[in-house]
């Protein structure tokens, strides 16, 4: 476990340098147009395609990494004290996570992907935005935010639901922190003081009463499902090629979607505002934000 714990440590704190990797923007855009008009395109997205919801990213300028460092699994399993905490700042900032809307470039992806650019999206967000702005064929790499996982007897709960729950438990909690100017994370949760974490009262699973409740979605430290990563596996083998979206692929279940792709001979393209993991490694690189790029790929396409 240990060993686990300090690799997930290791993935959290990656810096992805700017190593000095330019290519024109002119020929990038180029050829991340043939690909899309070719069509068939497998798209991986990242924090980046969120930020224009008010959901920040990881490793950019303003990246949450800056100010906050993500709980492991290890940490949210093993640590009672760690998890209360996870939870209360959590309560506060689902109220954020669940009013944010699909912006500009979840509702292009969905447009392209009806159009038969796109064969579907992989995201390594846990926000629902891209269902939300109507992708039909959505894989959540890291799961979602919306169930609620026991992880002592497997059962499974809304998250609306477990809200309610934890309104009724801590009443007048909210109004408390109304002066307060707070930062959601891009995993839903929020910083708060110490005492107001002490406050909070968590309740325990609907079916055995255990306070080991996890948002299903997959930590640091964590493994990514099989089912999944086998339907991550045909989608990319059934793809033409790869187009990474607002993520620096720091992780390695999304640069791995990148290696796989270029052993088999697919191109791949990305598409962000700072450099990435597979830069040097990429077909067509395209150094802009995700929602400029978007907008100009929808006015060439359709």
């Amino acid at each position: 476990m240990a060993a686990t714990h300090a690799a997930a440590l290791r993935s959290i704190a990656r810096v992805v340098e700017d190593a000095g990797f330019v290519q024109d923007a002119a020929e990038a855009s180029a050829g991340i147009t043939d690909m899309l008009r070719t069509g068939n395109v497998l798209v991986l997205t990242g924090a980046g395609v969120s930020t224009d919801s008010g959901i920040p990213d990881y490793r950019g300028p303003n990246g949450s990494l800056r100010r906050h460092r993500p709980m492991t699994y290890q940490e949210f399993k093993y640590d009672a004290g760690a998890r209360h905490r996870y939870w209360a700042r959590s309560y506060v900032g689902w109220r954020q996570m669940k009013l944010a809307a699909p912006n500009v470039v979840h509702f292009a992806l969905a447009e392209l992907e009806e159009a038969g650019a796109m064969s579907g999206v992989i995201t390594q967000n846990v926000d629902g935005l891209h269902n939300a702005a109507g992708s039909q064929n959505v894989v959540t790499l890291h799961g979602d935010l919306s169930k609620i996982e026991c992880l002592d007897c497997g059962f499974i709960e809304n998250r609306t639901s477990l809200d309610d729950r934890l309104e009724a438990a801590n009443p007048g909690y909210l109004e408390r922190l109304n002066d307060q100017e707070l930062q959601v994370n891009p995993d839903g949760d929020v910083d708060l003081s110490d005492s107001f974490i002490a406050d909070f009262q968590m309740v325990g699973c609907l079916s055995c009463g255990s306070e080991k409740l996890k948002p299903n979605v997959v930590y640091f430290g964590e493994n990514v499902p099989v089912a999944r990563k086998e339907t991550m596996r045909q989608m990319l083998a059934d793809a033409r090629s790869l187009l990474i979206v607002g993520s620096s692929v720091a992780v390695m279940s999304g640069y791995k979607l990148v290696l796989d792709a270029l052993r088999s001979g697919k191109p791949v393209g990305i598409i962000n505002a700072g450099p990435t993991r597979a830069d040097h490694k990429a077909t067509y690189v395209w150094r802009t934000d995700a929602r400029s790029a978007l907008e100009n790929l929808i006015d060439e396409l359709l």
